[in-house]
């Protein structure tokens, strides 16, 4: 992809290995198909186990079978997990999330911290010594909880560091605390997103807006104006219809201006058959700048 500007604290010596890394996470598209993996800590046991969900999402290896078979962009998921794993499953692109909470503590009780839990350092020799194809960071900050300096001053550095080792940066920003009142608030998004430009991410997560007890395509353009250069993709969200999935994603890209998209459950919740067609439904939409109709034939392939 001819049109990535390579951000300057990039080294020269490294600016190859950062555009190989961009291309290989966005197939050269410039958009992003994250399969989000890093709830196995943020949600505990909820997301994979219980009513509904198939037997294999209680293993974790089920995430990774589906990243290997699927169509996808870059797989997140915590250092340790892709320790365990990715010697089988090398051919898979990686992003290591670098910080990560239970859901235990709710916002009523503390406002919401989430503290690096491993340095660059220590994934960079992992995939120079074992071949790992590890791509990119993740890192979430929770905008307006009382402990917001801490993150912003681990996330800051943390970026600095992965683009001086020629990796692509994502931050998850959200929105939570005690002072916020409003966490899907389009104004209050879009100043998140602006946020991560400030920290000089080249992506960052945030959820869909909603306004009025509406939530629109439309609303995501304030977000994506505010991150400039930073690209925005949408939080897949709790579960739903692939229909109504698939025509947000859409409408997210080409009305919002949205350049991707970082879905876990709406993905993994399900067989391994049934998560990597709708895997390579969501790729189509994102990456292949394919229809709604073209997706949804996939599904029924």
């Amino acid at each position: 992809m001819s049109d990535v500007k390579v951000p300057l604290d990039v080294p020269e010596g490294m600016r190859d290995v950062y555009l190989a890394n961009y291309n290989l996470i966005t197939q050269g598209s410039g958009r992003l198909m994250l399969f989000a993996g890093d709830q196995k800590m943020e949600h505990l046991n909820d997301d994979f186990y219980g009513e509904g969900i198939p037997a294999d999402d209680g293993d974790p290896e089920h995430l990774f079978r589906i990243a290997s078979e699927g169509k996808i962009g870059v797989f997140a998921a915590q250092l340790g997990l892709i320790a365990r794993y990715a010697m089988d499953y090398p051919e898979v692109p990686y992003l290591v999330k670098m910080n990560s909470k239970t859901h235990l503590v709710g916002v009523s009780q503390k406002d919401p911290v989430s503290r690096q839990l491993w340095s660059v350092g220590q994934l960079v020799d992992i995939c120079a010594e074992k071949n790992v194809k590890i791509a990119g960071i993740g890192y979430t900050i929770y905008l307006g909880s009382e402990n917001e300096a801490e993150m912003l001053a681990e996330a800051a550095a943390l970026i600095n560091d992965a683009h001086f080792h020629g990796l692509v940066t994502v931050l998850w920003i959200y929105p939570r605390g005690k002072a916020v009142k409003d966490e899907k608030d389009p104004h209050l998004i879009a100043g998140a997103a602006g946020v991560a430009a400030c920290l000089g991410s080249d992506f960052v997560k945030v959820n869909a807006p909603k306004k009025d007890g509406k939530s629109g395509a439309e609303l995501l353009q304030e977000a994506v104006q505010a991150a400039g250069r930073t690209k925005v993709v949408c939080a897949g969200g709790s579960s739903t219809s692939e229909e109504k999935f698939l025509a947000e994603l859409y409408d997210q890209i080409h009305v919002g201006g949205a350049a991707g998209n970082a879905t876990g459950r709406n993905i993994h919740q399900k067989s391994l058959a049934e998560a990597v067609k709708f895997c390579n439904a969501i790729y189509a939409i994102t990456v292949e700048n394919k229809s709604v109709e073209e997706a949804l034939a996939i599904l029924k392939a």
